[in-house]
């Protein structure tokens, strides 16, 4: 198989959640430019039409929802939708995130529990939902994001989310199980972990503490969308068919 057919994603259809910006969108566009059909989600609908009308205009095939990753009900509507339009789920990109700033002993339980509904409930209840039909179908490609944060304890002066990062944590052990439980049905489950991308969820720690993340990075810059689009085409296409349980890092060699 040539190199162009390994990275082929023509008459694929992949779910991405929080495809209305950020990374979501980045790899949501990069899935269109290699062809795949696309559904793209997130809470607020108007961002995921702008993505769709978007992604669109490279020639895919888009469908806008909304949808609150917490709800079972929310994602089983976006499920059915994928496959009643485009007939498959055989991608699906857990990109839906959320993170709260404070020191532990100052964590607000209600915090912690918004951002491990998110970040972990979320991932799993688009996963099994989503991983019925690839078992169905006998194939499919399941990426989480998980962070950087979630590989080693984060230094407080930059970066002091107990929750986040406990929650990245959950996402790398929940990517190892499944790709355990759910290899022998052709499903690779893989995940990524970003370093730091200039997103609406890093941009104020960027914007207060850029010099010292940039000093403790070898690559001297922060990540940029040509970064993750590639890792996100190699784990959504046949290049990575020998692939599962792994944790692909794109930090600029911040944890080297």
């Amino acid at each position: 198989m040539k190199v162009q057919e390994l990275f082929d994603c023509h008459g694929k259809t992949a779910i991405v959640t929080g495809g209305g910006r950020g990374l979501g969108r980045v790899m949501a566009e990069a899935l269109a430019e290699a062809g795949a059909n696309i559904v793209v989600c997130s809470r607020k609908l108007e961002a995921c039409e702008e993505t769709a009308h978007g992604l669109s205009a490279l020639g895919a095939k888009a469908v806008a929802m909304s949808c609150d990753v917490t709800s079972a009900e929310q994602i089983d509507r976006v499920v059915d939708a994928a496959v009643r339009e485009f007939h498959s789920v055989d991608i699906v990109i857990n990109n839906s995130g959320a993170s709260w700033g404070a020191p532990a002993l100052d964590m607000p339980v209600e915090a912690w529990h918004k951002v491990m509904e998110v970040n972990v409930t979320g991932t799993f209840l688009m996963s099994q939902r989503a991983g019925r039909v690839m078992i169905a179908q006998k194939s499919g490609k399941m990426i989480n994001m998980a962070s950087v944060a979630g590989l080693h304890g984060s230094d407080p002066r930059f970066l002091d989310a107990v929750g986040y990062s406990a929650s990245k944590g959950a996402i790398v052990a929940l990517t190892r199980d499944l790709a355990v439980k759910w290899g022998p049905f052709n499903i690779q489950v893989n995940a990524i972990a970003p370093g730091f991308f200039p997103t609406k969820m890093s941009e104020a720690i960027i914007q207060r503490h850029g010099d010292f993340l940039l000093e403790h990075t070898p690559l001297r810059r922060f990540g940029t969308p040509d970064d993750i689009k590639g890792i996100a085409l190699l784990l959504a296409s046949r290049a990575s068919d020998y692939m599962t349980g792994a944790v692909i890092v794109v930090d600029g060699g911040e944890s080297a």
